[in-house]
This record gives structure tokens, C-alpha cells and sequence, in this order.
């Protein structure tokens, strides 16, 4: 098929996303969870597909359910576990629950019956257990009791949520009413379930407890997890590590140091080492997440020391445990690296674009990686290597929908941004770019802050249906940006739009360098922490620099901020409190510059979202309303902090397009 059309936005949900990839303990297939949207239902339909690392097709292995996700093999390799919420034999679930299905195929079958439903879970060595992570009441006995809470929960009369806990919400939802996060074991064949934390104390981190918060010694006969140490519970506390015995039930701290955030542990294959993520936050709480490494009666001890990147969990480790991988950004991409143990050295084993997740297998010399990534022409794809072999793709999901397809070339240039620093900024042209003519600038300012625009297709400001209608778009990555070294994400702290308005404009210099810019036609829109830089843009930039913008869950007042999720963190952010240090936080506060705003405003925000809430959307819009500025509103109730609707995406990216060209002035003429 010949490409002979630009990108819209039916075309972006008609692609299919693909999950992390697991692969069977042999290596010789892979599971990934793939999901297909309709924007006539307006919801998405997620199925479970088996690839073959050789060259057989693809296989889907499940098809009644909605939502069949976390796909993980038995140690044995014969079955595949999933998390779901189906309906079967006349049983719908209200939670979600753990289904087995046989790797050769057929029906999946419900192996748990919990009402308070599971998070996450991995097999235990043994095959005939799972361990899994629910949100139960901590003061009670049982499985019974648990499922008696959770169906009298579900039978009350009010509705108010009523907390004691500093913690109580995160991105889109409250946290389970009077519940924490346990760690509890499944007997697969009787069924029983077991709290490995009841009485204890313990319990995972509140904010997203999953599979990367403990790790089972692989003779099953001890479990390590992270917590929470503090008598209060808060999300800005470092976290440790602790390990329980299952023979005897006792539980040893691995880490008593409260300067250091410790995550992600892992056990070696042989059981007589942890690895884990471990950063210094008593030394700066923007501190980079490293590799750190503890063998039984030793202390920790840092990896990769010369390396000045993040890590992102999960770590894996080599099959004769010399080797650890792991993907950590750089300079606008995700590379998967390989770090090995005797020699303390880092080197990429697969380059960027973005790497989304992958997965190690097999013995030692016999090895196989499954890595799945994308880039800014194409969304996720799966390749498979074995020891000393080449990538082999293993999936063509998208190719055919792909192909008929003319996409923007991308590319990124190096200006002097703030502070004399190197600063890296992003260029996706529209198709059939012509350097002859002049053509509309739009920068799109990421969030994060510490994240960064690369070489990745994001399919909430997906950058070439943002160029389709003719704008060069332009994502800078400022200062504060991730991937760029810790002392480039650290200097935004206390002073937060100074740096990163510095860069931004410098970025606008380039582009109205090129020749073929057109200088009336500069527009900027941002979400998140990119909403609070077009806030702050707007507030402190001369009137019509730019044309318009678009802010998209913005920050706009940061105290009426502290009623968000991550209140805890911003105050470090910020250098202060703001009823300690007012005049500090109202430095850093676009609210309070409200009377410089003129450039007109697209601000659009959900309801549900509990990271920026809405407040911030309404009191920008009212704001500029009041100023006589001209905005306009799109007030999602159903969304959070992201638009995840087919249609409501549709009707988002409509409106984007309609603001720019309801206040483009149309093209110059040619030079």
C-alpha cells in the first residue's frame, strides 16, 4: 500500500497499543497484552497475545474478557496468569481477580475469589502458589472476614470518605477507605489465601502498590518488599526494604539508613545477592535513583558510579547473575542498558527511541530478550534476541494501518538556553515540509517536570498529528528536564518557569531564525507542568509573542494546588511552605501575575483529576475571562489528569485545532 494520507486522530485510535512483553522461562514465546478502541463503543477492548520468539505468527490467546492484563508465565511455563474482571459461570466479578489460562490455549478459569480484589501479583518458584498484593483491612483475621468487610463496604448507605491518613488519594481515585496495601499468598489448588502482613504492621507503599515493590528469593522461601518505615505515613517519606522468612514468619529490616530511598529489589538468580534502586534523598530529594547491590551479611553498595542517570525499574538480572539491565533515559530517549557486576560498566544494549518494557529468559548462554519500543515515527513494536543473534520483530500489529500513512520527518538541534547551558529541543515537520515556504510554529511544552520530549510516539500529544495540519512543532527540553543529569534536573528547584521560560524563548529565537518560519503564526500549548509553563509564559512574555496557546491541566495557583495528590512534594519543589514563605511560593506562582496575561487561552482540564485539580483549569479561565482576554473552556467530568476516551480524545484534539486556527492570521507569503 502506497502512504497517501497525514495522520488524524481516528487513525490514532484505530492503532493497536501493545503491553510489557513476559517470557516463558525457556524463551521460546512471549505474552503481551493488546488493546484495541472503538470509537463507535468509545471504550477499549484489552486481550492477551502469545508471540513466538522464532519466526511463527503471532497467536491471540484470550478473547472474553475486557480488560485481561499483567500477563505472567508459571515457572514451569505451561500456564500464563492474568489479572481480569469477567463474568463466569454466573459469577461477575465486582474486583478484579487472577485467571489461569494454559499456554496451548483454550478457556481461562478463575483461580481467586477475593472481594477485595487484586493489584498485582508473581508466581511463587514453586508453581502452586501466587502472591499478590489487595488493599484489606488491616485490623482484620482471615480471608473470610475480609470478604465480609468488603461486601457490607459495598452494601452502605453513605458515601462520604472519611480519613485520618495524610495519603488518602492519588491521580484519579481516593485510596480504599480504611484499607493498606498487604502482600497475601494463593493456593492455587485450594484455594486458600494467607496475609503475609496480617498483625505485622507492614505495608507496601500507598501510591501504586505493585509487582515492583517486592520480589520472592527464587527457593520461595523469602520475600522482599518496600515500605513505608515512618509511624506516618506520608508519600514524600524515603522508603526501605525488608525481608520475611516464610519458614518462620520473621521479618529482617535490609536497610536502616533514612537518608536513602530504597525500591524495586530484586534477588540474583542464586539467591545470595538483592538488587534494588536506591537514591540519596537526605542529600537532595531530586536525587537520581541508582543501582545498589547488598549479598547476605554485607552492606549496600552503589553501581554504576561514573554514570549520571536515573533508573527506571524493574531491574532484571543475566541468567548466571553477572549482569543487570535496566532502561534509564538519555538525552531524550530510553535506552535498555546492561550494567555488568565485575567491572562496575555501563554499555546500551538497545538504543532509542523510547523503551517501553522488556523481559529476560532462558539459561546462561542461552538467553533471550524481548524488548518492547517505539519511536516518534511508529507506537510500540516487539522484538525478540537471542544470545548472539539478531533482533527478530515479532508482532505487525499496526504495520498495514501504518503503511498507508505519510508522516512528518522528526529531528532534534542543540541551542544556548538558560545559564549558558546546552539545551536540546525537538522538530517534527508536517508532511510534504517545504523549507521554501513559510509554515506555523507550535511549541509543546512537556510536563514533569522531570520528563522530557524524545524520540517517542505518545498518543495524548502525539507530535505528527500535531504537525499534520502544516505547524513544525517544537518540544524543548528545558531545564529540569530528565535525562540530562542531575545538575540539569535540579536547578528548576526554588525558582521554578525562571529557567525553563528562558529556555522556551530561546527555542522561539531558533525557529524564528529559520527561514522558513513564519513569524506571525507562533503558537505554544503545554500539559501539566507544560500548563503551568503556558501559564507562566503568559504572565511574562511580551503580548503577541504568541499567537495563541493551549493549556491543558495546568497549573495555575499554587496553593489552591495543595489540595492535589503530591502536596507533599511540591513545598520541596518550591524551597518553601507557603504559609512559612510567602513571598517565595508567590514568586513561582503564575496566579499572581495575572495582570501581564493577554495571549488568548484554550484551557482544558478533568474533573477527576487529583494531581492538578481543577480549580486550577476554572480559576485560569475565569481569570482571563475577567481580563477580557479571549478563552474558551472544555471541561471534561468523566477524565483525569490525562484524556483516555476515544471521543472525548477526538473532541480534545478538534478543539485544539480549532483554537489555532480560529487565531491564525493565515500564511505569509513566500519568500
Amino acid at each position: 500500500m502506497s502512504a497517501s494520507r497525514t495522520i488524524d486522530v481516528d487513525t490514532l485510535w484505530r492503532l493497536q497499543r501493545i503491553g510489557n512483553p513476559a517470557l516463558a522461562p525457556d524463551g521460546a514465546h512471549a505474552v503481551c497484552a493488546v488493546t484495541s478502541y472503538s470509537m463507535q463503543d468509545n471504550r477499549g477492548s484489552t486481550s492477551l497475545w502469545l508471540l513466538p520468539t522464532d519466526r511463527r505468527a503471532p497467536r491471540r490467546l484470550t478473547r472474553c474478557g475486557d480488560k485481561d492484563g499483567q500477563p505472567a508465565w508459571s515457572p514451569h511455563g505451561d500456564r500464563i496468569a492474568f489479572i481480569a474482571k469477567r463474568e463466569q459461570q454466573g459469577q461477575k466479578d465486582s474486583t478484579a481477580q487472577l485467571y489461569l489460562i494454559d499456554a496451548a490455549g483454550g478457556e481461562a478459569e478463575r483461580a481467586s475469589d477475593f472481594g477485595p480484589g487484586i493489584e498485582a501479583f508473581k508466581w511463587m518458584p514453586d508453581g502452586r502458589r501466587v502472591l499478590f498484593v489487595a488493599w484489606v483491612w488491616p485490623e482484620l483475621k482471615g480471608s473470610k472476614a475480609q470478604n465480609r468487610q468488603h461486601k457490607a463496604f459495598g452494601e452502605r448507605k453513605d458515601s462520604a470518605y472519611v480519613t485520618g491518613q495524610a495519603q488518602y488519594r492519588y491521580f484519579d481515585h481516593n485510596l480504599p477507605m480504611g484499607r493498606m496495601p498487604h502482600l497475601l499468598l494463593l493456593d492455587l489448588k485450594s484455594g486458600g489465601i494467607r496475609d503475609l502482613f496480617e498483625g505485622s504492621g507492614y505495608e507496601l507503599p500507598l501510591e501504586a502498590p505493585g509487582s515492583t515493590h517486592f520480589d520472592i528469593a527464587p527457593d520461595g522461601s523469602r520475600i522482599a518488599f518496600v515500605h513505608d518505615p515512618a509511624p506516618r505515613k506520608l508519600a514524600s517519606n524515603p522508603t526501605a526494604l525488608a525481608e520475611l522468612n516464610l519458614a518462620t514468619g520473621r521479618f529482617e529490616a535490609l536497610s536502616a539508613d533514612a537518608d536513602w530511598n530504597y525500591d524495586a529489589p530484586r534477588y540474583s538468580p542464586d539467591g545470595t545477592a538483592l538488587a534494588c534502586v536506591a537514591a540519596h534523598v537526605g542529600r537532595r530529594h531530586t536525587m537520581p535513583g541508582r543501582p545498589a547491590l547488598r549479598r547476605r551479611g554485607q552492606p549496600w553498595r552503589m553501581l554504576a558510579e561514573g554514570r549520571d542517570f536515573e533508573v527506571d525499574a524493574p531491574l532484571r538480572w543475566s541468567a548466571d547473575g553477572s549482569r543487570l539491565l535496566f532502561t534509564a533515559e538519555d538525552r531524550g530517549r530510553r535506552p535498555l542498558w546492561q550494567l555488568t557486576l565485575h567491572d562496575d560498566t555501563c554499555t546500551v544494549v538497545v538504543p532509542g527511541g523510547w523503551v517501553q518494557g522488556f523481559d529476560l529468559a532462558g539459561a546462561a548462554g542461552g538467553e533471550t530478550l524481548v524488548v518492547a519500543a517505539d519511536s516518534a515515527r511508529h507506537p510500540v513494536q516487539v522484538q525478540a534476541q537471542r544470545s548472539g543473534g539478531t533482533p527478530l520483530r515479532l508482532e505487525r500489529f499496526n504495520d498495514a494501518l501504518l503503511a498507508g500513512l505519510t508522516l512528518g520527518e522528526t529531528q532534534q538541534v542543540s541551542l544556548r538556553g538558560a545559564l549558558g547551558d546546552e539545551v536540546q529541543m525537538w522538530l517534527t515537520f508536517p508532511p510534504g515540509f517545504d523549507a521554501r515556504h513559510k509554515h506555523p510554529l507550535l511549541h509543546v511544552v512537556h510536563g514533569g517536570p522531570h520528563a522530557a520530549a524524545g524520540d517517542t510516539f505518545g498518543y495524548r500529544w502525539n507530535t505528527q498529528l500535531l504537525a499534520s495540519r502544516g505547524h513544525v512543532v517544537a518540544a524543548v527540553n528545558y531545564h529540569g528536564s530528565s535525562g540530562f543529569g542531575f545538575a540539569f534536573r535540579d536547578s528548576i528547584m526554588g525558582r521554578q518557569g525562571e529557567l525553563e521560560l528562558q529556555d522556551i524563548e530561546a527555542g522561539t529565537d531558533w525557529l524564528l531564525a529559520q527561514p522558513w518560519a513564519d513569524a506571525q503564526r507562533v503558537f505554544l500549548s503545554g500539559g501539566s507542568y507544560g500548563g503551568f509553563m503556558a501559564a507562566w509564559l503568559n504572565g511574562h512574555v511580551a503580548a503577541g509573542r504568541y499567537r495563541a496557546q493551549v493549556c491543558h491541566a495546568g497549573v495555575f495557583d499554587r496553593i489552591a494546588t495543595f489540595s492535589a495528590d503530591s502536596y507533599l512534594h511540591r513545598p520541596r519543589d518550591l524551597g518553601a511552605l507557603y504559609w512559612e514563605d510567602p513571598a517565595r511560593v508567590a514568586a513561582q506562582n503564575p496566579c499572581n501575575f495575572a495582570r501581564h496575561m493577554n495571549t488568548p487561552t484554550l484551557v482544558m482540564h478533568g474533573a477527576r483529576d487529583y494531581r492538578v485539580p481543577d480549580c486550577n483549569g476554572l480559576a485560569y479561565y475565569n481569570t482571563l475571562q475577567a481580563r477580557g482576554v479571549p478563552a474558551r473552556l472544555v471541561w471534561f467530568p468523566d477524565e483525569n489528569h490525562w484524556v483516555l476516551k476515544p471521543c472525548n480524545s477526538r473532541l480534545w484534539y478538534q478543539e485544539f485545532f480549532d483554537w489555532l486556527a480560529a487565531h491564525d492570521p493565515g500564511p505569509s507569503s513566500a519568500p
